[in-house]
């Protein structure tokens, strides 16, 4: 019986070494890591490699007079506490009015931002803009990354990956195992997968949402100020806002390139302060750390289409939504990631936490009107 079950084993161990060589020649090993760890979660900054976005001389937050006074109504409840909400936080008139945290999280747990850190890359991008180190929006991408430069790739500009407009050949499903999202998380050489794109579709006309699409800026801000992104938020956006805690971005190596469409790392309190800074027009104690032009142009719909129909949802890299005849704006992440700004009400709230609402017929997100308006009942006096 002996030589059966050797012959078994050999034949096990060359699949092992096919396979390993296979998905060496193919450039696919990060498919062991993805299997692994399987689906993406909030609790991922030990798995990678990271680079810190410095804090320092950071203000905490004051607490409102009425400070966790209100209690939740049971819809906002029952919506935070169904979607597995680790984080949540209400501030009005720069100052706390409502705090409380779940699973062992608190003020100071690092919690992945996801798809929020898209709109810290567009605040990062609107700074390198003012300072000049982008020229202009209209800019194209070639510029700044002319290995990526092709004949097809030549009409791309800056504005087309903020907006989401890119054209390039990149699909953002997230359930397939080769997908190309699952590659940029896992993989280790974002640089190589991203230059690797082709524009397909003529650039400025119809949205589609690409991660793609802010890892390419991310590598435009790199190329255009000579620093990594962590470093230049850090310097530019991190200190300027007096962030209270050190942040984590994470890398596709040790000492690579950030993950920069997902996966910075912080905490509800000064993921709020992204919030305030665009809230007050760009400034931050009277200081401009990004333009008021830029920020207009940020949270305002984009000249675009999607489908033949005008984007109402999307400017640059920021989303956009009304309710109860109220302007909002916010970033958003795929597992419910949140930060919300009513302009209006002087109103920023955040939402950490494990899942999100599933997409409705018009494609919004259905615990967002839900965490909307019950925070405008709570404190919009309406």
């Amino acid at each position: 019986m002996a030589e059966p079950k050797r012959k078994w084993w050999q034949i096990i161990l060359g699949i092992i070494i096919v396979l390993n060589i296979f998905l060496w020649a193919t450039g696919r090993l990060y498919l062991y890591k993805a299997l692994i760890y399987n689906y993406v979660n909030i609790d991922d900054l030990n798995l990678f490699y990271t680079r810190q976005v410095t804090a320092s001389n950071g203000v905490p937050w004051p607490n409102g007079k009425d400070f966790n006074a209100k209690s939740l109504a049971p819809e906002l409840r029952n919506a935070l506490e169904t979607y597995e909400s680790v984080a949540f936080l209400v501030i009005k008139d720069d100052s706390i009015r409502y705090e409380e945290y779940w699973d062992s999280y608190g003020p100071g747990s690092l919690s992945n931002s996801f798809s929020m850190a898209k709109s810290i890359v567009s605040i990062l991008v609107g700074i390198a803009v003012d300072e000049g180190k982008i020229s202009s929006l209209d800019q194209s991408v070639c510029k700044y990354l002319p290995e990526f430069c092709s004949p097809e790739n030549e009409r791309l500009t800056v504005r087309h990956l903020l907006m989401m407009s890119s054209g390039l050949n990149w699909d953002e499903g997230y359930t397939s195992l080769f997908g190309q999202v699952t590659r940029s998380y896992y993989d280790s050489n974002l640089k190589s997968q991203m230059l690797g794109l082709k524009v397909v579709d003529e650039p400025g006309k119809e949205w589609n949402y690409m991660s793609a699409n802010t890892q390419l800026l991310a590598f435009i801000v790199e190329k255009a100020t000579g620093m990594s992104s962590s470093e230049y938020a850090s310097q530019k956006l991190w200190i300027p806002i007096q962030a209270e805690k050190n942040a984590q971005w994470s890398l596709d190596q040790k000492e690579g390139s950030e993950k920069a469409f997902c996966c910075f790392y912080s905490n509800a309190r000064d993921f709020a302060r992204i919030g305030k800074l665009f809230l007050q027009k760009g400034k931050w104690n009277g200081k401009q750390v990004v333009s008021e032009a830029y920020v207009n142009a940020a949270i305002s719909p984009a000249p675009i289409t999607e489908n033949g129909t005008p984007v109402s949802i999307y400017g640059y890299q920021w989303w956009l939504t009304n309710s109860r005849n109220k302007n909002v704006f916010y970033a958003r992440g795929i597992l419910g990631q949140y930060i919300f700004v009513i302009p209006d009400l002087n109103i920023i709230f955040v939402r950490l936490g494990h899942k999100r609402g599933e997409k409705g017929t018009d494609g919004q997100l259905l615990d967002v009107p839900v965490y909307i308006d019950q925070v405008l009942k709570m404190y919009g006096n309406l």
